[in-house]
């Protein structure tokens, strides 16, 4: 039986400095002091030892299975260090080689067009001022002038989200809330999302831009209104676009009118593009209804001012030539990368 633990010994020493990995070594803890392991089954054997030998072999099959538990620890611990100089080296990163290279990201064209109108106003002594998108009837129409019978409240035309609450049908709530809070001299443009219940097609959408301007001061004339729009035209579209203005009806202006300018596809010549009228619309303006002020407790006696709303969505597409609206929305970064 000593002969046998020897070889054991051996055996096992032999084995164990010649695993590779943690799979291997585990075999070999099993092998030799599992339940089933070849020092197990020595060892149950020593009932058939005269009683005056037991001690020894049970004292060097104890000296052997801690040598065989101090190989393994040793070997596991050759093994994970070699595991890790070999991930290590795999991993290895060289910092002195050119990293890959990202695309660059862009603008959209939506956005490039809005910070460019909000420079134009920014420099006139404009601020921006927001609001919410979901907003409430009185902001939306009541203080705007709009009867309850007009047809811009109706649920063909509106997103209701209650008798009293919907998706603002324009950014004018926010000039009816900048007047509620802010006495005059007020000056602000105000940008954002509206939304109205429109089928989807080349050139309309259920959402889409707006920006409202909106000037209160005393003196102010419908002069100055054309003087700052006539100016931001110039400014977006080039010193040689021509101007006109229309007359036309918004409940919250009075006078109210449209404002075109000469197309910037064909000149003024006429074209697809502007229904060969060589004339092209971009917003809507005016002065700003006394009874709007009333509303919001501004003397209308003291003080005047000016109002416009222009479409984001509209003056993008007039200023890159695009024919589909959906363009903008859809995302497709093949058209996208053109600006």
């Amino acid at each position: 039986m000593l002969e046998k633990l020897k070889d054991i010994r051996m055996r096992a020493r032999e084995e164990i400095r010649s695993c590779t990995d943690i799979e291997q070594l585990n075999d070999k803890r099993v092998k030799y002091l599992g339940k089933k392991g070849k020092l197990t089954q020595v060892l149950r054997g020593m009932g058939d030892l005269p009683a005056d030998q037991r001690p020894v072999i049970g004292r060097m099959a104890n000296e052997i299975r801690t040598a065989v538990e101090e190989e393994l620890n040793s070997a596991n611990e050759r093994i994970q260090k070699n595991m890790q100089k070999i991930r290590l080296e795999k991993e290895r990163i060289d910092v002195t080689m050119p990293g890959k290279s990202m695309p660059n990201g862009g603008l959209h064209p939506l956005s490039i067009v809005l910070e460019e109108i909000q420079n134009v106003f920014i420099g006139l002594g404009f601020k921006i001022a927001e609001g919410p998108e979901v907003e409430h009837d009185f902001y939306n129409f009541e203080a705007l002038n709009i009867p309850k019978d007009h047809p811009a409240r109706d649920t063909q035309d509106t997103f209701y989200i209650t008798d009293n609450f919907l998706l603002r049908t324009q950014t004018s709530p926010v000039q009816i809330r900048v007047m509620k809070e802010q006495k005059p001299p007020i000056k602000i443009i105000s940008p954002g999302r509206v939304y109205r219940s429109d089928s989807v097609d080349a050139t309309h959408s259920p959402m889409f831009h707006q920006i409202e301007g909106l000037v209160v001061d005393k003196g102010v004339t419908m002069g100055d209104l054309k003087g700052v729009l006539g100016l931001f035209a110039k400014e977006l579209y080039g010193s040689d676009i021509k101007m006109r203005f229309r007359p036309h009806h918004f409940p919250f202006t009075e006078p109210s009118a449209e404002m075109d300018i000469s197309c910037v596809v064909c000149k003024g010549k006429g074209c697809k593009a502007c229904g060969n009228s060589g004339w092209l619309e971009i917003l809507g303006a005016g002065m700003v209804h006394p009874r709007v002020l009333e509303i919001c407790d501004i003397n209308p006696d003291h003080y005047s001012g000016f109002a416009f709303g222009m479409g984001l969505d509209r003056i993008t597409t007039q200023k890159y030539g695009i024919d589909d609206l959906r363009l903008l929305f859809e995302n497709d970064v093949r058209f996208l990368e053109q600006f």
